[in-house]
């Protein structure tokens, strides 16, 4: 199904900067809305609930898989994450763009469901760069930052898979480049098309 909003998937290993982007971007453009998934995993530092995501039980995580409530779900460094099915649809049908982070198992997901999705994966500049800023995080211990270091080497050969890749050695370019996308996407055929139907159909264009 067509709807008037556009929807963009952002994934990238821990670390690469796919939150500060995403947030940044959000700031800049109040015509793009997040879509808060749900989590199985504790809050980090200044996460609110319903905010960042909904923190919830593993009761109630199962609940809603059973209730076929997620477009996606997965399994990410053994807490799970899910995206409402509803949410998206909600905001997109009345013509909002959403931007998700998920990982990549998601993503590929979410575009099998919503044909029209656009798909962006972060890289990091480096390998040595990538573990500085997982340091430099301090949420970690060094056994976590190793798992996900070693989970990034299977998430990063997962890059081909997107429509867009953006490497984020400086934070400015990066966010440069993601806003870029989102405004190219909107002046596609079938997106203008989508969003400006009476435009299209005032000018007689099929």
């Amino acid at each position: 199904m067509d709807y008037p909003g556009n929807l963009f998937v952002v994934a990238a290993p821990s670390g690469a900067g796919k939150s500060s982007l995403v947030k940044a971007l959000l700031e800049l453009d109040s015509h793009v809305l997040p879509s808060v998934s749900h989590t199985t995993r504790p809050p980090r530092g200044q996460e609110k609930h319903g905010r960042e995501y909904f923190f919830v039980p593993d009761a109630e995580f199962d609940q809603m898989v059973q209730n076929d409530a997620f477009v996606e779900w997965a399994n990410v460094h053994s807490r799970r994450y899910g995206t409402s099915k509803k949410m998206i649809e909600d905001r997109i049908a009345h013509g909002s763009d959403v931007i998700l982070e998920i990982d990549w198992q998601g993503a590929l997901q979410i575009k099998r469901i919503f044909a029209n999705a656009v798909l962006i994966f972060i890289l990091p500049p480096s390998w040595d760069e990538l573990r500085s800023r997982l340091e430099r995080r301090g949420e970690d211990s060094p056994e976590v930052i190793e798992t996900r270091l070693k989970n990034a080497a299977d998430e990063l050969a997962q890059a081909k898979e997107f429509d867009f890749v953006i490497i984020n050695e400086l934070f400015e370019r990066a966010l440069f480049d993601l806003k870029a996308v989102v405004h190219a996407q909107r002046l596609k055929y079938q997106a203008q098309r989508r969003a400006r139907a009476d435009t299209f159909a005032a000018l007689g264009i099929l």
